[in-house]
């Protein structure tokens, strides 16, 4: 658990680099992107820092919000990414594509552990989205549980439009959430989502006013917390295991989950 930070009356950071900041209180955790003078463009030290977040959270926290500074959640890829010299101590994009099949696959499931983790069924994940979230910026909105967006806000994939593919771990939650045809559209016209469509295809749980996206996801992350843990870890199993379970499947899930919760609740569990 983060410790107060007695000079300001916030909670000091449990990590805090490279663009990423965790802080906990308890049973919520936030993680925070802090570079909003790139309008929180991401990069594989960003990745690698949102992963370590991950890896660092206490087990006691059963909500993580994740937010951004500034007026963007975030503008996607750095395009420095594509430049010959790429980052400093990291090889270019470039220099990827030139190298083995198998270094080049495991550097991308490198990156995509940055944005595996939120889907975890011992914690809910909230993205509070502002302003752009474009490409990975999307991908990483979508990667949270659920997303409470500001008025302002503008999802757009843009990886087709660049002659690439969404592979951070997008397109799974996003055809789960709009459909096929409508991903697809998304995906290959590059174009913007705003608030409206987006609560409208499901994009967006909510759309509140840009000044009242932190009290609205801190009205959500009370109410997330309020039934017992145990019971909504097994909720949450049970929804996501949907999609690959038929009908009979699921009802069988639903009964073995129910008997464990009804034989905690009798103190009988293991």
């Amino acid at each position: 658990m983060a410790s107060l930070d007695t000079g300001t009356g916030k909670f000091a950071p449990v990590f805090d680099k490279d663009g990423v900041r965790l802080t906990v209180d308890d049973s919520v955790a936030t993680v925070t992107l802090t570079n909003p003078d790139k309008r929180n463009a991401q990069s594989p030290a960003l990745w690698r820092a949102l992963a370590a977040a991950g890896q660092s959270l206490p087990g006691s926290v059963r909500v993580v919000v994740l937010r951004a500074e500034g007026l963007s959640f975030s503008a996607g890829l750095d395009r420095q990414a594509f430049t010959p010299e790429g980052f400093d101590g990291e090889p270019s994009f470039i220099d990827l594509a030139r190298g083995s099949d198998d270094v080049l696959d495991d550097t991308i499931a490198e990156y995509q552990e940055a944005f595996t983790w939120w889907r975890r069924s011992d914690i809910v994940t909230v993205a509070a989205v502002q302003g752009h979230a474009i490409g990975a910026g999307f991908q990483l909105a979508l990667a949270c549980d659920l997303r409470i967006a500001a008025e302002d806000v503008q999802f757009s994939m843009r990886e087709t439009s660049l002659g690439l593919v969404p592979d951070l771990t997008g397109t799974h939650p996003l055809v789960s959430l709009v459909g096929y045809a409508r991903a697809l559209e998304i995906c290959v016209t590059g174009r913007y989502v705003h608030a409206d469509e987006a609560a409208r295809i499901g994009l967006a749980n909510l759309v509140v006013p840009a000044d009242q996206l932190d009290a609205a996801t801190r009205d959500l992350t009370e109410a997330l917390i309020a039934a017992p843990r145990d019971a909504v870890i097994e909720t949450k199993a049970l929804l996501q295991g949907v999609s690959t379970r038929s009908y009979e499947e699921q009802r069988a899930a639903e009964r073995a989950a129910q008997g464990r919760r009804l034989r905690d609740l009798a103190g009988l569990g293991d």
